[in-house]
Parts: structure tokens; sequence; C-alpha cells
């Protein structure tokens, strides 16, 4: 019901493809908010879903007009595409083709004579393991002394024509079992991505040793186009069906260097074939380029981490922003007793109100783009599995946006007025003391007679890093005071 719900959200603002007016759209918001899931179903809108041929029907095919020996060549020839040129008759008589011949000749019995009829037929008269009278004028396959038969080299020349036939039909099987047609192309920027990556840019290209005189394979370079670049050639190509670049982490990359001079093509006005209609020289080539009116393009944009690139004005204006919030009401509620029919609310834990309460508290404190997305709880079905959610994702997530500042994060997870064993969060030099603490307790009278020892302990509690956290280890260890539903309803807002 929630996977339903949450399509029904992204159906309401995703874009109408069908629009003739090219779209350019960037997803923003902080992590966790389905930005990149939103990219993946977009792209579904970018599919064609191609109707299948039946392979049955594909070998039939093959297979109506070969006589028995042209079969058992091509059962041959099969084996040997698949690295295998020794072959039993057990083998010949079980393989599809042979089966499927069969079947078309309405033959159910004696198959292994007819396949030892064909082999000792067309084997050489000068074969020391094969004694047959009626041999045909051509030999195709001889036998080694384990029993196992191959072809021999010199028919490999007369079936060529049988060979092709056979790549045809690999072929349309690889053909058919890739029954999509993507007009789309995605890549992830990072900070190395450039230009060269993008649009077009100079390759290392390895040239093929000459057999001839012996030389070594060489190194040449040669222009290549990149991912934009080759998919604006497809829909040049096709200007009757819409194509789609999916950019995800747009920020990621200095945007400006990676579209260059296609930073002024891009905006739907100035697309070839518009009125406005711009080309420019691009920069490696030299080709006259313009960007095609059926290219999209969608990206997704990080605000929560500051060491991102921002986006320039000049690239800010050319794309329209949707902002992608944090959707608490997409999470379910946990129950502890799922054996009983009743719901009790003191023994659940509702995940929309704890990512709505920590929220409300992070927005409080450090601002609105370090909130989180729903997605860290998207998949949280037990206790056990918020129980990691917090310790491995949520509470590290929180202390790098806090710098580690220990009342910050006590303050979100509401652990001020709470007993150490209540707390999320730890305040690693206050466990430092109280462990210290009960150390000089424990051996007051050694610390008595040794008063250097003391101070050298008081000098070390204090010089080691304040504002430093540790999650609880109850938590961690899924024990304690963490066992218990009302921990957890307390970080509801």
């Amino acid at each position: 019901m929630l996977v339903l719900f949450y399509t029904f959200l992204l159906e309401n603002a995703m874009p109408d493809v069908s629009n003739d007016k090219a779209t350019n759209i960037i997803y923003t918001g902080v992590a966790g908010t389905g930005k990149t899931y939103r990219l993946l179903q977009i792209a579904k809108d970018y599919t064609d879903y191609l109707p299948r041929a039946n392979d049955e029907d594909l070998l039939k095919q093959l297979l109506q007009e070969l006589s028995w020996r042209d079969v058992v060549c091509l059962i041959f020839l099969d084996f040997q595409s698949q690295k295998q040129d020794l072959v039993k008759v057990p083998e010949i008589v079980n393989h599809r083709f042979f089966v499927v011949k069969a079947a078309q000749n309405a033959r159910e019995k004696n198959l292994s004579n007819t396949a030892w009829s064909v082999l000792q037929m067309h084997s050489p008269t000068s074969s020391q393991t094969v004694g047959y009278k009626n041999r045909a004028s051509q030999a195709y396959f001889d036998k080694d002394p384990s029993g196992a038969w191959y072809l021999l080299p010199d028919s490999l020349m007369l079936l060529s024509e049988l060979s092709e036939q056979l790549s045809e039909f690999q072929q349309a099987q690889r053909d058919n079992s890739a029954s999509q047609n993507q007009r789309f192309s995605m890549v992830s920027f990072h900070q190395a991505y450039g230009y060269e990556e993008f649009v077009e840019g100079i390759r290392p290209v390895m040239a093929a040793a000459n057999q001839s005189n012996n030389s070594a394979s060489q190194m040449s370079y040669a222009i290549a186009d990149g991912a934009f670049l080759k998919l604006c050639q497809r829909a040049a190509n096709d200007p009757q069906q819409r194509y789609a670049m999916l950019i995800d982490e747009i920020n990621r990359a200095n945007v400006s260097r990676v579209f260059g001079e296609l930073l002024s093509l891009i905006e739907p006005d100035k697309r070839a074939g518009t009125p406005n209609a711009m080309t420019v020289s691009l920069a490696y080539s030299g080709r006259a380029f313009s960007v095609p009116a059926n290219v999209d393009i969608y990206a997704t944009m990080n605000t929560q981490d500051h060491s991102l690139a921002p986006l320039d004005m000049a690239l800010r204006r050319r794309f329209r922003f949707i902002d992608c919030p944090p959707q608490p009401e997409l999470l379910p509620t946990v129950h502890l007793n799922k054996g009983s029919e009743v719901t009790d609310e003191a023994e659940s834990i509702d995940l929309a109100k704890i990512l709505t309460g920590l929220n409300h508290r992070i927005s409080q404190t450090l601002g609105i783009e370090a909130q989180m997305g729903h997605a860290f709880l998207f998949s949280v079905h037990s206790l056990e599995q918020l129980q990691m959610a917090l310790t491995e994702q949520i509470i590290p997530q929180l202390a790098q946006a806090a710098g580690g500042q220990v009342a910050v994060l006590q303050y979100i997870f509401k652990d001020e007025q709470q007993l150490m064993p209540a707390q999320f969060i730890h305040d690693s030099q206050t466990l430092m003391n109280n462990e210290t603490s009960n150390q000089m307790a424990s051996q007051n009278t050694i610390a008595t007679q040794n008063s250097m020892f003391a101070g050298q302990q008081s000098y070390f509690a204090q010089s080691m890093h304040a504002g430093s956290y540790t999650i609880n280890t109850d938590l961690i260890a899924k024990t304690g005071e963490f066992i218990k539903p009302a921990i957890y309803q307390r970080l509801y807002p």
C-alpha cells in the first residue's frame, strides 16, 4: 500500500513526456528524499518495451528446410561456438536442434539410429574407427578412439553458409532477449567528470599489432564522442521520439566546464529547428552542433552537502527546479506485538512521527538543509532494522552535519534530561571522566601514595578532545532501554 501511495505521489510530480517542448528539470533536496529514484522512474517513460518473438518459432524457422545432415552439422557448429569439439551421440540426440527437427518430422522412435546413420554415412573412407559400406561422397565427420565424434577440418569450408545461418539465429536470440529500446542515457557527475566525458574529448586508441612484420601494438589518439553527444546523435536520427539525458548529482562536478559551449544550446528556444536555434563549433572536432529539440534533460542536486560546487546563475536560469522534501507520510509503523490482533500504540513505533520529530529539531539547530530524507527509514519494518538505521546511518550523518557537537546531537535525540542508560548519544568526555573517577575511587590508597600518578590521570582526562560523541553501546548491542518502544516514542514531535 505504501509503495502504491509513493507511486501516486511520484506520478503527480513527474513531467509530461508527451509535450513537444524540451524539458530541463533539476530535482533538489536533502539526502534520502528519492531524487535518484525519480530519475529511474523517468527512465521508464523513455523506454520502449518491444514485443518478443518466440524462441521456439525462431528455431523452427531455422531448421525447417534443413536435412538431417545439415542439422547434425549445425549441432557440431553450435558445440564449437561453446568451445567443445568432441561430441558423443547422446549429446547430439538430446540437443534441442535435433529434438525440434524430430518433432517437425513427427519422429519419436529410433532417433539414435538416425544420428548414427548420418554420422557413419558422412565419415571418410580412410577412417580407422568407422566401418560403414554405404558412405556418401562427401565426408563431414569422424570418430576418435574414445567414441566421440568431431567435424573434419576440411569440411568447415563447405559449412560456411550453415555457419552464417547459425550466427544469424544466435544474434536473433540475443536481440530477442534485449526486448527494450532505451531512449535515454544516465550518468553520475563527480569531481573529475569533465567536458571530455560528456561532450567530446581526445582518447587513446590501441592499434592492432601487424603480424606480417611482427610490429608491436601502437597507441594513437582520436576524438571520441561523450555521453551527451551520442544521445543527441540518436535523437537527431529519430525526431519522432523523445530522448532524455539523466544526470545524477549534477552539482558534484564543475557544471560550466562539463557543458562548455553547450550551455546556451540547451535552452528550449535555442534547440535545433526552433526560431532561435543556435549552432556552435565543438571544441575538439570543430564540428557544427546544435542540441535536438527532442532531447530532455533531468538532473538531481543534493542541497545538503556544502562541499559540492554551487550552480552558477547562467545554468540555473536554463532549468526548472523542483524541490523534493522529506515525505514522512510514506513510512510505516513498527509493531512489536505482531502476534496480537489488537494494535497497542504503547507497543508500536510510528516511524513517520520519529522522522518528523527529528527533522523539527534538526531544523531548529542545524537548519532545514540538514534534514533527513524518508529513504533512511523507508525499508525499516522491525525494531532491529530501526536500531541499525540509527547507529549505521542516521546518527553518523547527523554527527557530521553537527560537527560532532554533543549538545546539538543530544538535543536532537532529547537526551538532555535522560539518565545515561537512556541516552542515544553519550559525551565521550563525560564517559572518560566517569571511568577515571571510578578507577580513582577503587584505587584510592594507591592514588594517595602516588600523587604524581593522580596528577597524570587528571592531565590525561583534560587533554582528551572535548565535544566528541559516542553512540550508546546498549543501542549498538540492541539491549537495555533500547528494546523498549518508549525510548523511540520519545523522539516524536
